[in-house]
């Protein structure tokens, strides 16, 4: 982990002003000076909860629950290492600071009054932490085996505490079964759309939201409800707005494979998950960039990744609002970059989808150089 920069202003006499905040994001696309990259290191095939299985085909659901505990193989993790190490690289090229969580042995139990479990992995940090300016917020998560996924960040979150970020942890869930509807079975094309969790309380994965400045997007899912949208924009406060993109995903989980800003203006939409048609009234004068349809990729990859769905190809990470690293292999999406002005950056990491996402996924923005602005006046 690299030592968060002397951020202290010194006064006159010794004095001090409060601390100048290490962390610093308000959008997707300002320039992007320090990360957060996963790791793959005690990955563990997560436990066979209902709320894992209802984003996954029924046959992906069983074999999962047969291979609940085990360490991810070698034959998974091996490339998808070599992909990320490659990312990092390309990232440090770019004068971008990377920080990494601690290595975690994610097969190690946990339990707690209510019911017990074992970890997954921290493959993602932009799943379990949300940064808006300069607070970190650590999310309420649903899944039963990522509980204590926030616990592998905390020496990042402690260093950057103590150097001026404000750190906050949403309640804790029990995630009890009034949580989950009880035999939930993800809706069929033409029902309309439901969710396993209710309203018992408050729970959101981070990657459900989106920043455009004042404005925060966010997709109601099977790990997200309405108690935690209202929760972070009460949070929140008057100075930013929480707008809900409505998803049609028959298993929604996570908006950036759905609704991605780009740029001031500028947004890739999933035309497979969202009516163009039916945005926000705030992004009526922005530009809907419609996502190409994925390229084909390895099949055996695509059956492996069936809880990512096929839409990683717009899982990009900007640089700035020109520069965006985006998936060698989604070549219909370089190309659709390119046209719409953009400067794509090809990189691979494909392998890395069972452990969750690609390059929005793998990272976790937490200073971009810009300040608080409202794109949508």
């Amino acid at each position: 982990m690299s030592a968060a920069p002397d951020t202290t202003d010194s006064m006159p006499g010794g004095a001090t002003e409060h601390p100048v905040s290490p962390v610093c994001s308000y959008t997707e696309w300002d320039p992007l000076e320090e990360v957060v990259v996963g790791r793959l290191d005690g990955a563990t095939i997560p436990a066979s909860d209902p709320v894992v299985a209802c984003n996954m085909p029924p046959w992906a659901a069983r074999l999962q629950g047969l291979a609940a505990g085990f360490k991810y193989p070698g034959l998974l993790v091996e490339p998808a290492q070599r992909e990320l190490d490659a990312f990092i690289d390309l990232l440090e090229s770019l004068g971008i600071t990377v920080t990494r969580p601690d290595p975690v042995d994610h097969k190690a139990g946990f339990s707690t009054p209510h019911w017990s479990s074992h970890g997954f992995c921290t493959a993602c940090p932009r799943d379990s932490l949300l940064v808006v300016g300069d607070e970190i917020i650590e999310a309420p998560m649903a899944w039963p085996c990522r509980y204590f996924e926030s616990h592998a960040y905390r020496g990042l979150l402690k260093d950057y505490f103590r150097h001026g970020a404000r750190w906050t942890a949403a309640p804790r869930p029990q995630l009890t079964e009034d949580l989950f509807e009880k035999d939930f079975t993800p809706p069929d094309e033409g029902e309309p759309l439901r969710y396993i969790t209710t309203e018992f309380e408050p729970v959101f994965d981070a990657a459900d939201f989106v920043r455009a400045g004042r404005d925060l997007f966010v997709t109601r899912s099977n790990v997200t409800n309405r108690m935690g949208i209202d929760w972070l924009r009460r949070h929140l406060g008057p100075d930013f707005r929480v707008h809900e993109i409505e998803s049609r995903c028959r298993a929604p989980m996570h908006i950036d494979t759905t609704f991605m800003p780009l740029a001031p203006g500028k947004v890739l939409v999933n035309p497979e998950y969202v009516d163009v048609d039916h945005l926000p009234d705030v992004l009526s004068s922005w530009d809907v960039l419609v996502a190409p349809e994925p390229d084909p990729i390895d099949e055996n990859v695509l059956k492996l990744t069936s809880m990512c769905g096929t839409w990683l190809s717009m899982n990009v990470l900007m640089v700035d609002e020109k520069r965006v690293i985006a998936e060698r292999h989604h070549t219909g999406m370089l190309r659709a970059l390119e046209g719409w002005g953009f400067e794509p950056l090809p990189c691979e990491l494909m392998h890395y989808a069972p452990f969750g996402g690609s390059f929005h996924c793998a990272t976790l923005d937490v200073r971009r150089r810009g300040t608080l602005t409202s794109y949508t006046d």
